[in-house]
Order: structure tokens, then C-alpha cells, then sequence
């Protein structure tokens, strides 16, 4: 029986269907340093940017984003291989826009 190794690659299935669910072992280390030039140079509190809208990409998605950023790589045009990552990522904005 083969067993995985912590620090192994997904499968191609797993990540194609998104089921990477790697478990991470964190330590804490502590360390203490003076703190000589604090606050010398203060900012403004900025608010943080909106959540950007991601959905869940089907197989289909991620196949026909990964054909487009093929396409896009072969012809040397850099929109359609970033159009390609987007439909892979689920973060080309389908979806996101609601017509009553």
C-alpha cells in the first residue's frame, strides 16, 4: 500500500477537481528586537480593497482555460493566456454580475 508523503504533489485529478486539502505544521518561534526607529514614518489608515468575487470552476473551465492559455502562448498574445488563468481560477467574473 502506498501512503503519501506530507510534502507531496496533488494528483492531476485532485487539482483539476480542486480537492487539495494539504495539511501544513506551523511552529512559533519567538525572537525580540529593539525597536529603535518605530513610528518614523506614520501613514494613514487605508481602507482594505473589496473582496474580489471568485466562483467555483467546473472541469470544463479549467480545461478550456488551460486551452486558452495555450492558444495565447503559442501566439504570443499575453490577454488571452491571462483570459485562460481567469476562466482556470474562476476569477473572470462570470457569474458576478446579476440581471433581474
Amino acid at each position: 500500500m502506498r501512503t503519501a508523503h506530507p510534502t507531496s504533489k496533488p494528483s492531476l485529478l485532485s487539482r483539476l477537481t480542486g480537492r487539495t486539502h494539504r495539511r501544513t505544521v506551523t511552529t512559533t518561534t519567538t525572537t525580540t528586537t529593539p525597536r529603535t526607529a518605530s513610528r518614523r514614518h506614520h501613514r494613514a489608515t487605508v481602507a482594505a480593497p473589496a473582496h474580489h468575487h471568485k466562483r467555483r470552476p467546473s472541469i470544463g473551465d479549467k480545461i478550456s482555460g488551460a486551452l486558452l492559455r495555450l492558444r495565447g502562448s503559442l501566439t504570443h498574445r499575453p490577454g488571452v493566456k491571462a483570459a485562460g488563468a481567469r476562466r482556470m481560477h474562476g476569477t473572470d467574473g462570470r457569474g458576478s454580475h446579476r440581471v433581474y
